[in-house]
Protein backbone atom coordinates (compact mmCIF):
# COMPACT_ATOMS: atom_id res chain seq x y z
CA UNK A 1 0.00 0.00 0.00
CA UNK A 2 2.70 2.64 0.79
CA UNK A 3 4.70 1.51 -2.73
CA UNK A 4 1.01 2.75 -4.36
CA UNK A 5 1.49 5.44 -2.66
CA UNK A 6 5.23 6.51 -3.38
CA UNK A 7 4.72 5.74 -6.84
CA UNK A 8 1.00 7.59 -7.37
CA UNK A 9 2.59 10.97 -5.13
CA UNK A 10 6.09 10.55 -7.10
CA UNK A 11 7.67 10.37 -3.61
CA UNK A 12 11.19 11.84 -3.68
CA UNK A 13 14.42 12.44 -1.66
CA UNK A 14 14.67 9.91 1.50
CA UNK A 15 10.93 9.02 1.04
CA UNK A 16 12.08 7.08 -2.63
CA UNK A 17 13.08 4.66 -0.44
CA UNK A 18 9.96 3.48 0.07
CA UNK A 19 9.98 2.46 -4.21
CA UNK A 20 13.15 -0.25 -2.62
CA UNK A 21 12.18 -3.91 -2.72
CA UNK A 22 15.08 -4.00 -0.32
CA UNK A 23 14.18 -1.04 2.06
CA UNK A 24 10.51 -2.36 1.83
CA UNK A 25 11.65 -6.00 2.72
CA UNK A 26 13.29 -4.91 5.93
CA UNK A 27 10.61 -2.73 6.97
CA UNK A 28 7.72 -5.62 6.22
CA UNK A 29 10.51 -7.96 8.57
CA UNK A 30 10.47 -4.86 11.52
CA UNK A 31 6.38 -4.62 10.86
CA UNK A 32 5.65 -8.01 11.23
CA UNK A 33 7.83 -8.19 14.31
CA UNK A 34 6.42 -5.49 15.96
CA UNK A 35 3.02 -6.22 15.60
CA UNK A 36 3.45 -10.19 16.93
CA UNK A 37 5.54 -8.98 19.46
CA UNK A 38 2.72 -6.67 20.55
CA UNK A 39 -0.71 -8.78 19.92
CA UNK A 40 1.27 -11.97 21.32
CA UNK A 41 0.51 -11.81 25.16
CA UNK A 42 -3.20 -10.28 24.39
CA UNK A 43 -3.73 -12.94 22.07
CA UNK A 44 -2.42 -16.20 24.10
CA UNK A 45 -4.50 -15.04 26.90
CA UNK A 46 -7.22 -14.98 24.96
CA UNK A 47 -6.70 -18.52 23.73
CA UNK A 48 -5.93 -19.96 27.12
CA UNK A 49 -9.78 -18.19 27.94
CA UNK A 50 -10.93 -19.79 25.01
CA UNK A 51 -9.47 -23.21 24.88
CA UNK A 52 -9.54 -23.79 28.71
CA UNK A 53 -7.12 -27.21 28.74
CA UNK A 54 -5.50 -26.69 25.41
CA UNK A 55 -3.91 -28.52 22.57
CA UNK A 56 -4.99 -32.75 23.01
CA UNK A 57 -1.48 -33.95 23.84
CA UNK A 58 -1.41 -37.30 20.92
CA UNK A 59 -1.18 -40.38 23.44
CA UNK A 60 1.56 -42.21 20.97
CA UNK A 61 4.34 -39.54 21.53
CA UNK A 62 6.73 -39.05 24.48
CA UNK A 63 5.28 -39.68 27.54
CA UNK A 64 7.39 -36.96 28.41
CA UNK A 65 4.92 -34.47 26.92
CA UNK A 66 1.65 -35.75 28.55
CA UNK A 67 3.16 -33.51 30.97
CA UNK A 68 5.08 -30.89 29.91
CA UNK A 69 3.27 -29.42 27.46
CA UNK A 70 -0.36 -30.31 28.53
CA UNK A 71 -2.54 -27.12 28.98
CA UNK A 72 -0.49 -24.98 25.98
CA UNK A 73 -2.98 -23.63 24.08
CA UNK A 74 -2.68 -24.05 20.23
CA UNK A 75 -3.52 -22.16 16.97
CA UNK A 76 -0.84 -20.05 17.20
CA UNK A 77 -0.28 -19.76 14.07
CA UNK A 78 -2.93 -17.18 13.77
CA UNK A 79 -1.09 -14.59 15.39
CA UNK A 80 1.94 -15.47 12.44
CA UNK A 81 -1.04 -14.92 9.44
CA UNK A 82 -2.26 -11.78 11.30
CA UNK A 83 1.13 -10.12 11.55
CA UNK A 84 2.53 -11.32 8.40
CA UNK A 85 -0.78 -10.78 6.48
CA UNK A 86 -1.37 -6.54 7.51
CA UNK A 87 2.69 -6.34 7.23
CA UNK A 88 2.71 -7.55 3.44
CA UNK A 89 -0.58 -5.43 2.46
CA UNK A 90 1.00 -2.41 3.94
CA UNK A 91 4.44 -3.07 1.92
CA UNK A 92 3.49 -4.91 -1.29
CA UNK A 93 3.15 -3.72 -4.68
CA UNK A 94 -0.65 -4.30 -4.84
CA UNK A 95 -0.72 -4.87 -8.41
CA UNK A 96 1.73 -8.09 -8.05
CA UNK A 97 0.40 -11.47 -8.92
CA UNK A 98 3.03 -13.40 -7.53
CA UNK A 99 2.14 -11.91 -4.23
CA UNK A 100 -1.23 -12.65 -4.44
CA UNK A 101 -0.97 -16.17 -5.15
CA UNK A 102 1.45 -16.77 -2.00
CA UNK A 103 -1.07 -14.81 0.40
CA UNK A 104 -3.86 -17.07 -1.51
CA UNK A 105 -1.62 -20.63 -0.75
CA UNK A 106 -0.71 -19.30 3.13
CA UNK A 107 -4.32 -17.94 3.84
CA UNK A 108 -5.50 -21.32 2.54
CA UNK A 109 -4.24 -23.86 4.08
CA UNK A 110 -4.11 -21.54 7.28
CA UNK A 111 -7.96 -21.77 7.55
CA UNK A 112 -7.25 -25.50 6.68
CA UNK A 113 -4.97 -26.35 9.81
CA UNK A 114 -7.26 -23.71 12.13
CA UNK A 115 -10.51 -25.91 10.94
CA UNK A 116 -8.72 -29.15 11.98
CA UNK A 117 -6.98 -27.44 15.13
CA UNK A 118 -10.36 -26.33 15.99
CA UNK A 119 -12.03 -29.75 15.46
CA UNK A 120 -8.94 -31.21 18.05
CA UNK A 121 -9.90 -28.70 20.77
CA UNK A 122 -13.97 -29.01 20.58
CA UNK A 123 -14.26 -32.72 20.09
CA UNK A 124 -10.49 -33.43 22.76
CA UNK A 125 -9.15 -35.48 20.44
CA UNK A 126 -5.60 -35.60 18.17
CA UNK A 127 -7.09 -36.44 15.43
CA UNK A 128 -8.87 -33.90 13.83
CA UNK A 129 -9.99 -33.31 10.05
CA UNK A 130 -10.23 -36.54 8.06
CA UNK A 131 -6.71 -36.66 6.40
CA UNK A 132 -8.05 -37.34 2.85
CA UNK A 133 -10.40 -33.72 3.28
CA UNK A 134 -7.60 -31.95 4.40
CA UNK A 135 -5.13 -33.25 1.20
CA UNK A 136 -8.29 -32.80 -1.58
CA UNK A 137 -8.95 -29.35 0.31
CA UNK A 138 -4.68 -28.86 -0.14
CA UNK A 139 -4.27 -29.74 -3.33
CA UNK A 140 -7.40 -27.75 -4.64
CA UNK A 141 -5.80 -24.64 -3.34
CA UNK A 142 -2.12 -25.50 -4.61
CA UNK A 143 -3.69 -26.50 -7.90
CA UNK A 144 -5.01 -23.15 -8.62
CA UNK A 145 -2.11 -21.34 -7.49
CA UNK A 146 0.17 -23.48 -9.72
CA UNK A 147 -2.18 -23.20 -12.76
CA UNK A 148 -2.01 -19.32 -11.79
CA UNK A 149 1.69 -19.28 -11.89
CA UNK A 150 2.76 -21.52 -14.92
CA UNK A 151 0.00 -18.96 -16.92
CA UNK A 152 3.45 -16.46 -16.10
CA UNK A 153 6.34 -18.66 -15.69
CA UNK A 154 5.73 -21.49 -18.12
CA UNK A 155 4.97 -24.81 -17.46
CA UNK A 156 8.97 -25.96 -17.33
CA UNK A 157 10.67 -27.93 -14.31
CA UNK A 158 14.40 -25.87 -14.44
CA UNK A 159 16.85 -28.00 -13.02
CA UNK A 160 19.93 -27.11 -10.77
CA UNK A 161 23.38 -27.69 -11.60
CA UNK A 162 22.16 -26.95 -15.25
CA UNK A 163 22.68 -23.16 -16.85
CA UNK A 164 19.01 -21.90 -17.83
CA UNK A 165 17.89 -25.70 -18.78
CA UNK A 166 14.76 -27.41 -18.14
CA UNK A 167 12.19 -29.94 -18.62
CA UNK A 168 8.89 -29.15 -20.44
CA UNK A 169 6.33 -30.79 -18.47
CA UNK A 170 2.96 -29.09 -19.55
CA UNK A 171 0.17 -29.30 -18.06
CA UNK A 172 1.95 -31.86 -15.58
CA UNK A 173 3.17 -28.78 -14.25
CA UNK A 174 0.09 -27.98 -12.58
CA UNK A 175 -0.03 -31.13 -10.58
CA UNK A 176 3.72 -31.09 -10.05
CA UNK A 177 3.25 -27.77 -8.30
CA UNK A 178 0.30 -28.97 -6.05
CA UNK A 179 2.77 -31.43 -4.88
CA UNK A 180 5.12 -29.66 -4.28
CA UNK A 181 2.93 -26.90 -2.22
CA UNK A 182 1.26 -29.04 -0.61
CA UNK A 183 3.91 -31.28 0.14
CA UNK A 184 5.95 -29.04 2.05
CA UNK A 185 2.90 -27.56 4.05
CA UNK A 186 2.91 -31.39 5.21
CA UNK A 187 6.43 -32.13 5.67
CA UNK A 188 5.88 -28.51 7.93
CA UNK A 189 3.33 -29.88 9.27
CA UNK A 190 5.19 -33.14 10.39
CA UNK A 191 8.52 -31.15 11.75
CA UNK A 192 6.28 -28.88 14.54
CA UNK A 193 6.44 -31.40 17.09
CA UNK A 194 9.06 -29.69 19.69
CA UNK A 195 9.21 -26.26 21.03
CA UNK A 196 10.43 -23.46 18.88
CA UNK A 197 11.66 -26.69 16.42
CA UNK A 198 9.94 -25.94 13.27
CA UNK A 199 9.99 -22.25 13.44
CA UNK A 200 13.62 -21.25 13.13
CA UNK A 201 13.98 -23.71 9.96
CA UNK A 202 10.96 -22.13 8.16
CA UNK A 203 12.87 -18.75 8.82
CA UNK A 204 16.40 -19.93 7.68
CA UNK A 205 14.18 -21.47 4.27
CA UNK A 206 12.33 -18.26 3.90
CA UNK A 207 15.53 -16.07 4.43
CA UNK A 208 16.86 -18.24 1.30
CA UNK A 209 14.43 -18.16 -0.63
CA UNK A 210 13.66 -14.67 -0.46
CA UNK A 211 17.27 -13.73 -1.36
CA UNK A 212 16.51 -16.39 -4.99
CA UNK A 213 13.67 -14.75 -5.67
CA UNK A 214 14.89 -11.24 -5.69
CA UNK A 215 18.21 -12.70 -7.62
CA UNK A 216 15.56 -14.71 -10.18
CA UNK A 217 13.60 -11.44 -10.77
CA UNK A 218 16.69 -9.12 -11.90
CA UNK A 219 17.52 -10.04 -15.29
CA UNK A 220 21.28 -8.83 -14.71
CA UNK A 221 22.13 -11.08 -11.47
CA UNK A 222 19.69 -13.93 -12.97
CA UNK A 223 22.53 -13.27 -16.48
CA UNK A 224 24.94 -13.61 -13.79
CA UNK A 225 24.21 -16.79 -11.74
CA UNK A 226 22.55 -18.87 -14.85
CA UNK A 227 19.60 -18.85 -12.93
CA UNK A 228 16.08 -18.70 -14.80
CA UNK A 229 14.91 -14.92 -14.67
CA UNK A 230 11.56 -14.64 -13.46
CA UNK A 231 10.14 -10.88 -13.57
CA UNK A 232 8.17 -9.59 -10.79
CA UNK A 233 9.39 -12.49 -8.45
CA UNK A 234 11.48 -9.75 -6.68
CA UNK A 235 8.37 -8.70 -5.07
CA UNK A 236 8.16 -11.50 -3.32
CA UNK A 237 10.88 -10.72 -1.02
CA UNK A 238 8.64 -8.17 0.67
CA UNK A 239 5.87 -11.05 1.47
CA UNK A 240 8.83 -13.32 2.65
CA UNK A 241 10.09 -10.70 5.04
CA UNK A 242 6.71 -10.41 6.49
CA UNK A 243 6.95 -13.88 7.39
CA UNK A 244 10.47 -14.07 8.75
CA UNK A 245 9.22 -11.34 10.87
CA UNK A 246 5.72 -13.07 11.93
CA UNK A 247 8.04 -16.08 12.85
CA UNK A 248 10.30 -14.14 14.64
CA UNK A 249 7.99 -12.82 17.28
CA UNK A 250 6.07 -15.64 17.35
CA UNK A 251 9.35 -17.56 18.60
CA UNK A 252 9.52 -15.23 21.14
CA UNK A 253 6.25 -17.03 23.06
CA UNK A 254 7.33 -20.69 21.13
CA UNK A 255 10.40 -20.38 23.04
CA UNK A 256 11.02 -23.62 25.57
CA UNK A 257 8.98 -23.71 27.12
CA UNK A 258 6.18 -22.54 24.55
CA UNK A 259 3.47 -20.56 25.77
CA UNK A 260 1.27 -21.67 22.61
CA UNK A 261 1.74 -23.78 19.63
CA UNK A 262 1.49 -23.19 16.01
CA UNK A 263 -0.53 -25.65 15.06
CA UNK A 264 -1.67 -26.83 11.86
CA UNK A 265 -3.33 -23.07 11.66
CA UNK A 266 0.73 -22.03 11.32
CA UNK A 267 2.61 -25.59 10.42
CA UNK A 268 0.34 -25.87 6.94
CA UNK A 269 0.36 -22.00 5.97
CA UNK A 270 4.39 -21.80 6.58
CA UNK A 271 4.61 -24.87 5.02
CA UNK A 272 2.59 -23.63 1.88
CA UNK A 273 3.99 -20.48 1.77
CA UNK A 274 7.81 -21.97 0.54
CA UNK A 275 6.54 -24.70 -1.50
CA UNK A 276 4.48 -21.48 -3.23
CA UNK A 277 7.74 -18.87 -3.69
CA UNK A 278 9.90 -22.10 -4.78
CA UNK A 279 7.28 -22.54 -7.38
CA UNK A 280 7.23 -18.55 -8.56
CA UNK A 281 11.05 -18.74 -8.93
CA UNK A 282 11.18 -22.31 -10.38
CA UNK A 283 13.63 -23.62 -7.78
CA UNK A 284 11.31 -26.47 -6.78
CA UNK A 285 14.43 -29.03 -6.35
CA UNK A 286 16.56 -26.52 -4.87
CA UNK A 287 13.75 -26.43 -2.33
CA UNK A 288 13.96 -29.99 -1.47
CA UNK A 289 17.33 -28.89 0.10
CA UNK A 290 16.65 -25.82 1.43
CA UNK A 291 13.85 -27.75 3.30
CA UNK A 292 15.79 -31.05 3.53
CA UNK A 293 15.40 -30.91 7.18
CA UNK A 294 11.36 -31.24 6.42
CA UNK A 295 11.75 -33.74 3.80
CA UNK A 296 14.19 -36.04 6.47
CA UNK A 297 11.70 -35.86 9.02
CA UNK A 298 8.87 -36.60 6.41
CA UNK A 299 11.18 -39.79 4.50
CA UNK A 300 11.43 -40.51 8.37
CA UNK A 301 7.43 -41.24 8.99
CA UNK A 302 7.13 -42.73 6.01
CA UNK A 303 9.68 -45.43 6.27
CA UNK A 304 8.47 -46.52 9.67
CA UNK A 305 4.92 -46.49 8.22
CA UNK A 306 6.07 -48.80 5.44
CA UNK A 307 8.74 -50.85 7.29
CA UNK A 308 5.54 -51.80 10.40
CA UNK A 309 3.05 -52.35 7.88
CA UNK A 310 5.50 -55.01 5.74
CA UNK A 311 8.11 -56.50 8.38
CA UNK A 312 6.10 -55.65 11.47
CA UNK A 313 9.28 -54.02 12.32
CA UNK A 314 10.42 -50.10 13.23
CA UNK A 315 13.16 -48.49 11.89
CA UNK A 316 13.29 -45.63 14.30
CA UNK A 317 12.38 -45.57 17.87
CA UNK A 318 9.44 -43.11 17.36
CA UNK A 319 8.14 -41.30 14.37
CA UNK A 320 9.05 -38.54 13.19
CA UNK A 321 12.90 -38.56 13.07
CA UNK A 322 13.07 -35.67 16.15
CA UNK A 323 11.25 -38.09 18.37
CA UNK A 324 13.63 -40.73 17.74
CA UNK A 325 16.45 -38.59 18.86
CA UNK A 326 14.91 -37.88 22.72
CA UNK A 327 13.78 -41.51 22.62
CA UNK A 328 17.80 -41.91 22.52
CA UNK A 329 17.80 -39.94 25.46
CA UNK A 330 18.62 -36.29 23.70
CA UNK A 331 17.07 -33.45 25.69
CA UNK A 332 14.00 -31.10 23.82
CA UNK A 333 16.44 -28.26 23.55
CA UNK A 334 19.52 -30.31 22.45
CA UNK A 335 17.20 -31.78 19.37
CA UNK A 336 16.07 -28.28 18.78
CA UNK A 337 18.99 -26.22 18.33
CA UNK A 338 20.97 -29.53 16.70
CA UNK A 339 18.30 -29.49 13.81
CA UNK A 340 18.57 -25.90 13.82
CA UNK A 341 21.97 -26.37 12.97
CA UNK A 342 21.21 -29.11 9.95
CA UNK A 343 19.02 -26.37 8.47
CA UNK A 344 20.84 -23.68 8.34
CA UNK A 345 23.89 -26.13 6.61
CA UNK A 346 21.76 -27.31 4.15
CA UNK A 347 20.35 -23.65 3.52
CA UNK A 348 23.70 -22.29 2.83
CA UNK A 349 24.14 -25.43 0.44
CA UNK A 350 20.84 -24.54 -1.04
CA UNK A 351 22.30 -20.95 -1.99
CA UNK A 352 25.38 -22.76 -3.29
CA UNK A 353 23.54 -24.19 -5.94
CA UNK A 354 22.99 -20.72 -7.25
CA UNK A 355 26.83 -20.44 -8.62
CA UNK A 356 27.27 -24.21 -9.50
CA UNK A 357 25.46 -23.66 -12.98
Amino acid sequence: MIFVLARMFHFEGILNLFRYITFRSGAAVLTALVIALWLGPRFIKWLRTKQGKGQPIRSDGPASHLLTKKGTPTMGGLLILVSMTVSTFLWMDLTDGFTWACLFVTLGFGTIGFLDDYDKVVKRSAKGVSGRVRLAAEFAIAGLAAWYIGTRTGHTLYLPFAKDFGLFLGPFYILFGAFIVAGMGNAVNLTDGLDGLATMPVIIAALTLGVIAYLAGNIRFADYLGIHHVPGSGELAIFVGALIGACLGFLWFNAPPAAVFMGDTGSLALGGALGTVAVVTNHEIVLLLIGGLFVLETVSVIVQVVSFKTTGKRVFRMAPLHHHYEQLGWSESTVVIRFWIVSLVLALAGLATLKLR
